[in-house]
């Protein structure tokens, strides 16, 4: 069956986002004993930089050469094997973003190892905003001359010109049957896109978002990949959240069950301390709070595990660039005692942010009798998050 019989548009009820990343090429202009898209950069492999980019966007599939197949890849990627033409193995990649059950896809040349989630998360919102089709690309500045055996014949204008880049996003129907549909070689699949009649809008690119050509070109860019990891962007946010006791027999605390005589009132599981937590990750990003990402109001969220907040705040980090590096989390109350517990809720955490749990303090204080902490009404939760670039 072909792709283009599937339903246009929509594959689940919840929009996916899968990435292509096309390694079936043998690039040999690059120079070099292997394909340009495992030879070393800056300390690894320039596949393993564009894999890392988009992993925090959703499933990545790496469409591979034959001879590859057994290739080490990082975890959790999906390898598919590659055709004779590059229209051969985008259509192989398409196949199995259908099978993950992918809404979207962004299809990125692996030889451009400098891409930045700015990049990508423009590309994707334009998808999520209701684009069939989105694309970086940069405004061409410098003068364009046309030219015959070496010597300038005339000018071109330049003012509707961009360079384009990847990667370009597509709804995942639309772009399938715009390859079923499509003969000849194409430049990139805009082109496939665009001659299916797709309206494709064109989002911010990036001068550094390089494609490896060349043999020259390793130099550049591991030039800017180097000044991204000497120039460190560090963000701090902080949390605070509070919850008051009702009727109950327990209360839920940086995702552990403790007993205690009561319950904490919320709208989701009340769980004050993973709240605060979120909230600080969300300050860092100058995201607002849980409240603007997972409205109260909404009826879905209702008693919802607060896991599914701080996982978000955590993913989102990722996808702006960031990664977290560690969580302070102060608990005020006179009761339930923390300390016991507390070694519980690190690992409980750890296992939501990916953190090691030294990286991770979970501890209590009381008010001395004072507010409503004192007078034994409920926790209080004040939290930190430090954020460093990925």
């Amino acid at each position: 069956m072909e792709i283009s019989s599937y339903p246009v548009g929509m594959s689940s009820d919840t929009p996916s986002l899968v990435t292509i990343l096309v390694a079936a090429g043998r690039g040999t202009r690059a120079g070099g004993d292997v394909p340009k898209q495992w030879q070393l950069l800056a300390g690894q492999r320039v596949a393993d930089w564009a894999i890392a980019a988009f992993q925090p966007f959703g499933e990545v599939v790496v469409v591979l050469h034959h001879d590859d197949m057994d290739i080490d890849l990082p975890a959790g990627v999906h390898r598919v094997p590659g055709g004779e033409t590059r229209e051969q193995s985008v259509k192989a990649g398409l196949t199995r973003a259908w099978a993950l059950g992918a809404t979207y896809v962004l299809i990125h040349d692996i030889a451009r190892p400098c891409i930045s989630p700015t990049v990508i998360a423009g590309v994707r919102d334009a998808l999520l905003a209701g684009a069939e089709a989105a694309a970086p690309g940069l405004p061409v500045t410098d003068a364009l001359w046309r030219g015959v055996d070496g010597r300038v014949t005339g000018t071109q204008d330049r003012s509707a010109l961009f360079a384009a880049q990847t990667p370009q996003g597509f709804a995942l129907g639309p772009i399938a049957a715009a390859h079923d549909g499509f003969a000849g070689d194409a430049a990139d699949d805009v082109e496939v896109a665009r001659a299916a009649g797709l309206d494709v809008h064109i989002t911010s690119g990036d001068a550094d978002n390089i494609k490896i050509t060349h043999p020259g070109d390793f130099a550049r860019a591991e030039a800017i990949l180097n000044r991204r990891r000497d120039c460190m962007d560090i963000r701090m946010g902080n949390g605070y959240d509070v919850h008051a006791f009702c009727e109950g027999d327990q209360v839920t605390i940086c995702g552990v069950s403790v007993p205690h005589d009561k319950g904490l009132l919320g709208h989701s599981d009340a769980d004050v301390g993973m709240h605060a937590i979120t909230d600080a990750i969300y300050g860092a990003l100058a995201e607002g709070d849980i409240g603007r990402h997972f409205p109260p109001s909404d009826p879905q969220w209702k008693g919802a595990a607060s896991h599914i907040f701080l996982d978000h705040a955590v993913q989102l980090a990722a996808t702006k660039g960031y990664k977290v590096s560690n969580i302070d989390c102060t608990l005020i109350c006179e009761r339930p005692k923390i300390g016991p517990h507390a070694s519980d809720m690190q690992g409980a955490l750890a296992a939501i942010t990916g953190l090691d749990t030294n990286r991770i303090s979970v501890k209590a204080t009381t008010s001395e009798k004072l507010g409503f902490t004192g007078r034994g009404e409920g926790i209080a939760a004040i939290a930190t998050a430090l954020l460093v670039t990925a």
